[in-house]
């Protein structure tokens, strides 16, 4: 019986499964290594604000203070906004990653179920083969042996050809 093209199919389906899911997990991490690069470039941008900020002071440029001030706000409405969707996007993430997972599993018992059918081939053939040596071997150790010539000489025991062996030489 060999692997039926219904599991080879299924193992197929499943090799496609996981792969999409692989890509959508990927596709999210990186969304989510894009959302936590502007965050950080955000920090940045409001650190940037606040020297402004402090070199106007020294320099008393109001301009600068200005543009510093503007700089930091607008920096924390941007990380702000950038916080809750980085939080959603690392449950989508971790949701994707379980989800991937779960296909793995699945495809990999497919596999396993694929395996385990054609070890169970190899022994039967193995077997076959074996009782095909002996069905062979036996048919030619009968062959060999007329079983007429068997049935057609007389039974003698070992006993008794003994004594007529000692009859002859004595």
């Amino acid at each position: 019986m060999a692997v039926s093209r219904a599991l080879r199919r299924l193992l197929r389906i499943r090799e496609l499964q996981e792969e999409q899911s692989r890509l959508a997990l990927e596709s999210a991490l990186g969304e989510l290594h894009r959302l936590e690069h502007a965050l950080v470039t955000a920090f940045e941008r409001e650190h940037r604000g606040r020297s402004l900020v402090q070199s106007s002071a020294q320099t008393n440029q109001l301009t600068d203070r200005l543009a510093g001030l503007e700089e930091t706000r607008s920096a924390s409405l941007h990380a702000a906004a950038l916080v809750p969707r980085i939080d959603g996007m690392g449950e989508e993430v971790t949701d994707l990653r379980q989800e991937f997972l779960s296909k793995r599993v699945e495809r990999r018992q497919a596999e396993t179920l694929i395996a385990e059918t054609e070890a169970r081939e190899v022994i039967v053939d193995g077997r076959r083969s074996q009782q095909s040596l002996d069905d062979w071997y036996s048919s030619r150790m009968y062959r060999d042996v007329d079983i007429e010539e068997i049935n057609a000489e007389p039974a003698v025991s070992i006993a008794g050809g003994l004594i007529s062996e000692k009859k002859v030489f004595s």
